[in-house]
C-alpha cells in the first residue's frame, strides 16, 4: 500500500477515535451541569459513566468478532452510526433514565471504534512504523482532552446537551470518509457466533457493575453482605469461571482466552485495567474542582487545559520511544510518573500550585499507559488473524478498569462525606495501584526479547 493511501486511512481512523475520545473528555465537564439539572447525588451520577462503560464492554467483543466475520470497514461504519444514535438520544433526553439509555447506546457503538482502528493499523502499516503510528493515534486522546474542556466550556454556557449534538456532524463525516478510503479487511466468513459466551459475559458485567455501584466503602463489611451488593458480586464471581471454561472450549469464542496464556499478555491485561482506572478517575476532576475551589463547571473545564496539553504533546513521544526503547521501559516510566502525580493530587490537590504540578505529572504518566504501548505489545504478540480479537480483549480489560473506576471514585467520595476530601481519598487509593503497576513492569519482556517475538509472529528471517 502506498504512503498517501495509508495517510488517508490514518486520517479516517484519527477522526473516528477523536470522536470517541471527545465523548470521554466532554462528559467530565458536563457532569456538574447534569447533576444540577436532574438533582443527582454523587453515587447516582456515577452511573453516567458506568452505564457507558458497561455497554462498551458488551459491545467491544461483539464488534471485534463481527469485524473478523464481516470485514473491517462495514463494522467500523456500523459502530460510528450506533454511537451517533446514542449521542442524539442523550442530547434530547427528557429525564435521567433516557439519558442513561442514550449513554448505553453510545457505549455499545464506541466498542467497535478503537479496536477496529488499531487492527487496521496493524494490517496497513509495517512493523517498524507501528509504534509511532499508534503514538499518533494515542495523541488523539490528548487532543480530545484539549478540545473537550475548551469546547465544553463554550457550549456549557448555552446547554450541556450541545456537548453531545457535536458528535452528529463528526459521525457523518467519518461514515462518508470510511466508505471511500478504508480497506474492507478480512473477507466475510461463515462461522458460528458464540451466543452463549456473549450472554455469559453480559450477565457477568451487569452483575459486577450493579454490585460495585451499591458498595459502601465506609462500611465495607456490612455492605458486602447486604442484599443489594453481595448477591450481585457473588453472581459475577460464579459466572467468571463458567465463562472462562466455555470460552476455553469453544471453537470460535467471543473472548479469545487462548491469547492470554503468556506472562506478557497477562501483564498487558493488568496494565489495561490500571489504564482504565486512571482514565476513569480523570472524568471526576471537574467535579473535584467545583467542590475544592468553588468554581463554576465552565471554569473547572478550562482548568483541565494544562493537563490535556501535556498529554497531547507527550503521547506521540511515547509512541516514538516504543520503537527506540521498547515497551518495558516506556510502561515502567509511565506507571512511576502516574504514582507520583496521583499521590501529589491526593495529598495536596486543594493547593492550586500542587494541583497543576500533579496534573502535568499524571498526564506524562498516562501518555505512556493509554493507547499506544499496550496496543503495541498485543500487535507484536499475536498473529494477524487474531489481532482484532486480541485488541477487542484489551479494550474489554481497559473498560473494566473504567467501569470499576467510575463506580469506585464516586463510591469512595460519597462514603467519605463527599466534596474535595472524598475525591482526594479516591486519588490516593489510585496512587497505590499505580505503584503496584510500576513493580509489575519489571516482568515485561525487554527490547531484545520483544524483537525476537515479533520475528517469530510475522515470520521475519
Amino acid at each position: 500500500m502506498k504512503d498517501h493511501t495509508r495517510n488517508r486511512v490514518l486520517l479516517v481512523l484519527f477522526i473516528g477515535v477523536l470522536m470517541g475520545a471527545l465523548d470521554i473528555a466532554i462528559i467530565g465537564p458536563a457532569l456538574p451541569a447534569i447533576q444540577t439539572d436532574f438533582g443527582l447525588n454523587d453515587r447516582t451520577l456515577g452511573w453516567t459513566i458506568a452505564i457507558y462503560v458497561l455497554f462498551n464492554l458488551i459491545g467491544t467483543p461483539l464488534m471485534a468478532k463481527l469485524s473478523d466475520l464481516k470485514g473491517r470497514r462495514p463494522v467500523y461504519v456500523w459502530a460510528v452510526s450506533i454511537f451517533a444514535l446514542g449521542s442524539l438520544l442523550v442530547a434530547v433526553c427528557p429525564n435521567f433514565a433516557v439519558l442513561l439509555i442514550g449513554r448505553s447506546v453510545q457505549g455499545f457503538g464506541s466498542g467497535g471504534i478503537f479496536p477496529v482502528a488499531v487492527t487496521i493499523i496493524g494490517e496497513t502499516f509495517p512493523a517498524h512504523r507501528r509504534g509511532r503510528t499508534l503514538g499518533l493515534l494515542g495523541a488523539v486522546f490528548g487532543l480530545a482532552f484539549l478540545i473537550g474542556p475548551i469546547l465544553g466550556g463554550i457550549l456549557l454556557m448555552i446547554s450541556w446537551r450541545l456537548l453531545f449534538i457535536v458528535n452528529l456532524p463528526i459521525a457523518l463525516l467519518i461514515i462518508t470518509m470510511s466508505l471511500r478510503h478504508l480497506p474492507a479487511g478480512t473477507r466475510p466468513q461463515q462461522r458460528s457466533f458464540d451466543l452463549v459466551g456473549m450472554a455469559l459475559l453480559a450477565g457477568l458485567l451487569i452483575s459486577l457493575a450493579y454490585g460495585l455501584q451499591k458498595l459502601d466503602t465506609a462500611h465495607l463489611g456490612s455492605s458486602l453482605t447486604s442484599a443489594r451488593v453481595g448477591p450481585f458480586l457473588l453472581g459475577a464471581g460464579v459466572l467468571l469461571p463458567v465463562f472462562w471454561h466455555i470460552e476455553t472450549n469453544t471453537a470460535d469464542p467471543i473472548f479469545p482466552v487462548r491469547l492470554f496464556r503468556s506472562r506478557q499478555t497477562v501483564l498487558v491485561c493488568v496494565f489495561s485495567v490500571g489504564s482504565g482506572l486512571f482514565q476513569g478517575a480523570l472524568v471526576f476532576v471537574p467535579a473535584f474542582l467545583v467542590a475544592a475551589y468553588g468554581v463554576t463547571s465552565v471554569r473547572a473545564s478550562f482548568m483541565l487545559v494544562p493537563l490535556v496539553v501535556v498529554l497531547g504533546l507527550a503521547a506521540p513521544v511515547a509512541g516514538w520511544l516504543l520503537d527506540q526503547l521498547g515497551s518495558k521501559r516506556v510502561l515502567m516510566g509511565g506507571a512511576c510518573l502516574a504514582t507520583v502525580g496521583l499521590g501529589m493530587f491526593g495529598l495536596f490537590g486543594t493547593d492550586l500550585v500542587y494541583f497543576y504540578m500533579a496534573s502535568a505529572t499524571i498526564a506524562l504518566g498516562l501518555s505512556s499507559l493509554v493507547g499506544a504501548p499496550l496496543r503495541y505489545i498485543v500487535l507484536n504478540e499475536t498473529p494477524q488473524q487474531d489481532r482484532t480479537a486480541a485488541q477487542g480483549a484489551i479494550n474489554v480489560m481497559t473498560q473494566v478498569g473504567l467501569l470499576v473506576s467510575g463506580v469506585m471514585v464516586a463510591a469512595i467520595a460519597d462514603s467519605q462525606g463527599g466534596g474535595a476530601d472524598g475525591y482526594r481519598a479516591a486519588y490516593l487509593f489510585l496512587a497505590v495501584i499505580a505503584l503496584g503497576l510500576t513493580c509489575l513492569a519489571f516482568g515485561l519482556k525487554n527490547r531484545k526479547e520483544e524483537l525476537e517475538t515479533l520475528k517469530e509472529v510475522e515470520n521475519i528471517p
